[in-house]
């Protein structure tokens, strides 16, 4: 600043920040080598709070209202100069007002495709984009840690962090919920809430706070995309026979609306070989009065055997089986079954003793009956 700013600087007795951008997080009130009157009034707005900063230190911090600069409302600040009775010269300090209205519309979006392993279709590549909204809740931490000694400081200046963040976050989440692709769009509501818990701490450490996280569209390659239109359109076709039948029955009505022409001529050709096709098929097949007149009789072959069913055999108090009647056999005469072993097949109501079903009794008729008193 030249001699003229420090003139006109001695006789601008009022601090204060009206906000014409949409990005400005936090300004610092510019004053000819930071003099302030002593008794000057500060005039902090809705949505804004006053940072006074004396060598390198927050000294006093004031909320939305209209104050006058006097030692009453400065206890640090005049605490840290020693105004102990007052003084009315100028005084030397930084004022940094900071944004506290909710900044939206902060895009987000994956530079490079997430990859991840869908339960449906295997190994994929993804794609997502949205918005999200932020608001300073600690700033004294924002000035602290973020902004130093910036008199300008914008939401450009942190964005490409924050959305790195969002970035980072967003394709972690997606990874682990393990959420097929196609029932993703249903979950929008649900990864928003989701992200909005995992971001706060990571914006929190810079004095911020997410609003909102909004999650506007997620799409696959284009190829994919193409495949799965594909996909969709045979679904909604369904049965490949009856939409032929039903595209043949539409060229028929084009044709018969338009008798003249080479497409009608191809379209009756292809008809005439059709009709002749089925016709030859018809003929091929005899009526059942000439299968029953003119057909000799088919020489008479005898029923299949009837098969008899398996068995279930208890053995150690363990189902085994079910086992056919050859096998039957040889466990008889092994001794692994014998009369009072219980059996069962389908057919039968409940287990029984081998001894007593008539279709196993020539089973144990090379046997020996128990001995007596055994």
């Amino acid at each position: 600043m030249g001699f003229w700013d420090k003139i006109t600087g001695e006789f601008i007795d009022i601090v204060e920040w009206t906000d014409d951008s949409d990005d400005t997080l936090v300004w610092r009130f510019e004053r000819y080598e930071n003099e302030i009157k002593y008794g000057a009034k500060l005039i902090v707005r809705q949505q804004q709070v006053a940072i006074f900063v004396d060598q390198g230190k927050i000294a006093d911090i004031f909320q939305q209202g209209m104050y006058e600069l006097q030692t009453e409302n400065m206890p640090i600040l005049s605490t840290l100069r020693g105004w102990k009775y007052g003084f009315h010269s100028p005084f030397k300090a930084e004022v940094y007002f900071i944004n506290l209205r909710t900044f939206t519309d902060n895009k987000w979006g994956t530079q490079n495709p997430i990859m991840l392993r869908d339960p449906e279709f295997g190994p994929l590549r993804l794609r997502a984009f949205g918005n999200f909204s932020i608001k300073v809740t600690e700033p004294e931490k924002l000035l602290m840690e973020i902004v130093g000694t910036n008199g300008h400081f914008t939401l450009d200046n942190i964005h490409s962090q924050l959305k790195t963040l969002a970035v980072t976050r967003f394709s972690d989440a997606v990874a682990e919920s393990r959420i097929p692709v196609l029932d993703l769009a249903a979950n929008y509501d649900e990864l928003s809430a989701l992200m909005r818990e995992r971001m706060n701490p990571d914006f929190e450490q810079y004095g911020l706070q997410l609003q909102q996280f909004l999650v506007e569209n997620i799409s696959l390659p284009p190829e994919v995309e193409t495949a799965l239109d594909k996909r969709s359109s045979m679904g909604i076709i369904g049965n490949l026979q009856q939409y032929t039948q039903f595209q043949a029955a539409n060229a028929m009505e084009q044709a018969a609306r338009n008798p003249g022409g080479d497409a009608s001529a191809g379209i009756g050709m292809g008809m005439g070989f059709a009709m002749a096709n089925q016709l030859g098929q018809a003929m091929a097949q005899p009526s059942s009065a000439q299968q029953g007149a003119a057909q000799p009789s088919a020489p008479v072959t005898p029923p299949p055997l009837p098969q008899a069913h398996p068995y279930f055999v208890a053995v150690n108090g363990q189902q085994t089986g079910p086992f056919p009647l050859s096998a039957l056999q040889g466990k008889v005469t092994s001794g692994e079954m014998t009369r009072s072993s219980l059996v069962w097949c389908q057919g039968m109501a409940s287990w029984a003793e081998a001894g007593s079903v008539a279709e196993l009794a020539p089973l144990f008729a090379s046997m020996p009956p128990p001995l007596p008193g055994v």
